[in-house]
């Protein structure tokens, strides 16, 4: 079968740009390989209609949606290889073989490389995070940690006193220089510059490596974020964000091969599921269009 579209993952961006061309009446088929980027936290906020969800209620919910249309194929597996042919695109799994589509949607997410500090990645999307958005309000004005990644510390830092009593902790990967320190104690925020040892304790209190131990109500971090290898088996051009690499795109989401779309956290230098929904609206429009024109 010849699908209209073929839409790589499954998750907020890839649900919501099915929803688009179901409703166009189009043949969509949805290969998702159940790896949700926010499967580690227990509630999602910011989303309008449905903060304080648990993440997979909410993606539940989206797939129950979608897939009342008929038009729709679902296909739980891992696609491990895609290339462009003369109808469009064949599309590789790892169990249920090759699918082809006119059109390609990537809604891939991307994959956080955490800092290797022992005891955080049990606590990631717990009480460690990434999105102040996302997570601080439920922190109430506590004691939280910025742990340092880069220089794209003082992002955080200068943001997260909004939300609570700040530490920024250096860990020997930069030391602010006289204009950031400045603006640092403007907003009120402490620095810690010796290296972090571990995380540890029932939320996130932090140990020094000369024995001191913060007692923390949260700590955020920038991981460092990697994409799906099928964009470089496709020749989609890229562009770097503050983390990682991501998938550059035009206003209707169109990759640089004419063809490929995409959508959520692999095409954008930011993440969160309000997000992804809309980056998924405009992917799966931008597909639609495609079609009609040809």
């Amino acid at each position: 079968m010849l699908y209209d579209v073929i839409i790589v993952g499954g998750s907020y961006a890839g649900l919501s740009a099915g929803l688009q061309l179901a409703r166009a009446r189009r043949q969509v088929l949805v290969i998702d390989a159940g790896q949700r980027r926010n499967r580690f936290a227990a509630t999602s906020h910011g989303f309008l209609g449905q903060d304080g969800q648990a993440p997979e209620a909410i993606a539940s919910q989206g797939r129950g949606q979608l897939m009342a249309y008929p038009t729709v194929t679902w296909v739980q597996d891992r696609v491990i290889q895609a290339s462009g042919e003369s109808q469009g695109f064949a599309i590789g799994t790892e169990c249920n073989g090759t699918f082809h589509a006119k059109r390609l949607i990537l809604a891939t997410g991307v994959v956080d490389e955490l800092p290797a500090i022992e005891g955080l990645e049990s606590r990631w999307g717990k009480h460690v995070f990434h999105c102040p958005y996302c997570h601080g309000y439920e922190l109430d004005e506590g004691h939280i940690g910025v742990l340092a990644t880069s220089a794209l510390a003082m992002h955080h830092a200068l943001m997260l006193p909004d939300w609570g009593t700040t530490t920024l902790f250096t860990n020997g990967v930069f030391i602010p220089d006289a204009e950031q320190q400045a603006h640092l104690d403007r907003r009120g925020v402490s620095v810690e510059c010796g290296a972090v040892r571990r995380i540890c304790g029932e939320r996130a209190d932090l140990e020094l490596d000369d024995g001191r131990l913060f007692s923390l109500d949260g700590i955020f971090t920038m991981s460092r974020t990697r994409i799906s290898p099928l964009a470089a088996q496709l020749g989609c051009e890229l562009a770097d964000g503050p983390t990682g690499p991501y998938l550059h795109t035009n206003d209707m989401r169109q990759t640089s091969q004419p063809g490929v779309f995409a959508c959520g956290d692999a095409s954008l230098a930011a993440g969160s599921v309000a997000l992804a929904v809309a980056e998924g609206v405009r992917a799966g429009v931008g597909a639609h269009f495609s079609l009609i024109n040809g």
